[in-house]
C-alpha cells in the first residue's frame, strides 16, 4: 500500500527501544510512522508534513513534549495528541490536556491498548479545529456543530452517511482518500459496505457542492477540493 495513503503518526520518544518497539507495532497495523527522539526533530517535523495523530512523551530532550504540543496548537495544528509518559500527578495531567493533548496513556502500557487509543481518536471529527463554520465555497459552508451545510444562506441537514463522508473529506482535503479509508469510516462493523451506495452517496454530495468538488481518482479513491 502507498504509504502517502496510510494514517500517518509522528512519534516522539526518547527511549531508543520504547521508540522502536512502538514503531515496529504500529507500522505492523498498517500506520506510516514517522520517529524521532528530541523535542527539535518533532518540531521541525510538524511544520514539514501533515499528520493525522501525533504520540509525544513528554520527557524528551530540547522541547518538551508540552511546550511542543502547546507551540503547535497555538500555529494551527490540529491532529489529535496523545502524551505517552511516566508522569502521573494530577497536575501533571492537567498540564498535558491545558496544551492541547486529546489523550494521556501512561508507562508501562500494553501496545493493544495504544492502539485502541489511536483508533478512538481517528473516530473523531475535527479535533482542534477553532471555527464551528468552514467555508466550502464562495456560496457553501459546513456548521461542524450541527452538522449542516449553509447554500446561500439556508441550511440543510445531511442523511447520515453523507454527514460521514463530507466530515472524513474536509478532514483530508485535498488527499486522495482510498475506498477502503471511506468504507471504514462510513459503515460500522456489523454494516456491510457497498462500492453502489458510496456512488449514491458521492452524488448525493456532489448535487449539493458542486460536481466539481469531490474529484474521482480512478482505481483510487476520491479528492476533495474546496474552491478557492
Amino acid at each position: 500500500m502507498d504509504k502517502s495513503k496510510k494514517v500517518r503518526i509522528l512519534l516522539l520518544e526518547d527511549d531508543t527501544t520504547l521508540n522502536e518497539t512502538i514503531y515496529d507495532f504500529l507500522d505492523s497495523k498498517g500506520y506510516f510512522v514517522e520517529s524521532v527522539f528530541d523535542g527539535n526533530e518533532a518540531q521541525d517535523k510538524l511544520y514539514e508534513a501533515r499528520y493525522d495523530i501525533l504520540l509525544f512523551d513528554v520527557n524528551v530532550p530540547e522541547i518538551n513534549g508540552f511546550s511542543l504540543l502547546k507551540e503547535a496548537r497555538e500555529n494551527g495544528v490540529v491532529a489529535p495528541a496523545i502524551f505517552i509518559t511516566s508522569l502521573d500527578s494530577v497536575d501533571d495531567l492537567e498540564k498535558g490536556f491545558q496544551s492541547g493533548c486529546d489523550d494521556y496513556i501512561r508507562k508501562p502500557f500494553e501496545l493493544k491498548e495504544l492502539h485502541i487509543r489511536i483508533e478512538t481518536l481517528l473516530r473523531r471529527e475535527f479535533y482542534h479545529e477553532i471555527h464551528s463554520i468552514v467555508d466550502i465555497a464562495p456560496n457553501i459552508s459546513y456548521d461542524i456543530d450541527n452538522n449542516d451545510l449553509i447554500i446561500n444562506d439556508k441550511h440543510i441537514t445531511l442523511g447520515n452517511k453523507e454527514a460521514k463522508l463530507l466530515r472524513l473529506f474536509m478532514q483530508h482535503t485535498g488527499e486522495v482518500l482510498p475506498h477502503e479509508r471511506i468504507y471504514e469510516q462510513l459503515w460500522d462493523y456489523d454494516e456491510e459496505s457497498s462500492d453502489t451506495a458510496l456512488r449514491t452517496y458521492i452524488k448525493n454530495l456532489r448535487k449539493l457542492v458542486g460536481k466539481d468538488s469531490i474529484e474521482s481518482i480512478k482505481k483510487q479513491g476520491y479528492k476533495f477540493i474546496i474552491a478557492k
